[in-house]
């Protein structure tokens, strides 16, 4: 059940609701790729911002948000380009911003799990832009699912979406320990694969087919050891040079990933 008491903040009013936690996306791509996440994200939207100076350039997304309006139940407001600026944290908003409210990121259960698909669990990445970065390709690969550490992964949300071009949004989330990862996929007939190097296979010199759970590590905290000792297999990503550093992680899960949606393609 939702407040819908008005408060005074300042120079705004915000519904009591809204108060706990205001997401903010800026521009059209993260705001288009929430709207159109029915069913997959229960993202509250409370209000868009539209710059009037650019309205005329958006009219057919200003048709598009009205559309989507009675379903989501915010207000649109218009207002000038300096107060777009002053709530925009970016500059690449458009002239667009979204209010909302924090999504729901469920526990994870095997109700959930979807037979023979290829699910990612990505650990440690503590950086929005880099975990943006590793949705987007993630996204783009194929990958129906993301488990995620029990912690606020979307405390940074709006960052989150700019830098995933809004796959954060689309994308089911879902959050586990290791163990509890682990059993679940189990359960589900998944094999496991750890991206590492020590005891590693080339994911080049093998194929994988579906089912798969992907487990990518940060580039500090790196892998959880339950991941790592029950693994059917740690992949590694052979170099093309004699370059002994590593990929970021956001890389590495866009090369694997991809690498296995091309083993798989039927």
């Amino acid at each position: 059940m939702r407040i819908m008491t008005i408060i005074e903040s300042g120079n705004k009013k915000m519904k009591a609701n809204e108060l706990t936690t205001t997401v903010l996306l800026e521009g059209m791509t993260s705001i288009s790729a929430l709207l159109n996440s029915s069913g997959i994200n229960d993202r509250p939207v409370f209000r868009i911002w539209i710059d009037n100076e650019r309205s005329d350039k958006r009219a057919s997304f200003i048709r598009f948000l009205e559309a989507k309006k009675a379903e989501y139940g915010y207000e649109i407001n218009y207002t000038d380009s300096k107060t777009i600026a002053e709530r925009a944290t970016g500059t690449t908003h458009g002239g667009i911003l979204a209010e909302c409210g924090e999504r729901t990121i469920p526990a994870l259960t095997i109700d959930q799990i979807r037979k023979n698909r290829f699910y990612v669990y990505l650990e440690g990445m503590e950086d929005p832009y880099n975990f943006g970065s590793a949705l987007r390709s993630l996204y783009a690969a194929g990958v129906c699912g993301i488990v995620l550490p029990e912690r606020n992964w979307m405390n940074a949300a709006g960052i989150v979406a700019r830098a995933s071009a809004g796959a954060s949004e689309r994308l089911p989330l879902y959050h586990a320990d290791p163990e509890t990862a682990v059993s679940v996929f189990r359960c589900a007939d998944y094999q496991i694969l750890c991206a590492g190097i020590r005891d590693s296979v080339s994911i080049y010199d093998n194929q994988f087919s579906y089912p798969i759970l992907l487990v990518v590590g940060g580039e500090k905290r790196g892998i959880s050891r339950v991941f790592l000792e029950k693994a059917d297999k740690i992949v590694r990503i052979d170099y093309g040079s004699d370059f002994r550093g590593s990929l970021s992680s956001s890389s590495s899960a866009a090369v694997l990933a991809f690498e296995l949606y091309r083993q798989n393609r039927s």
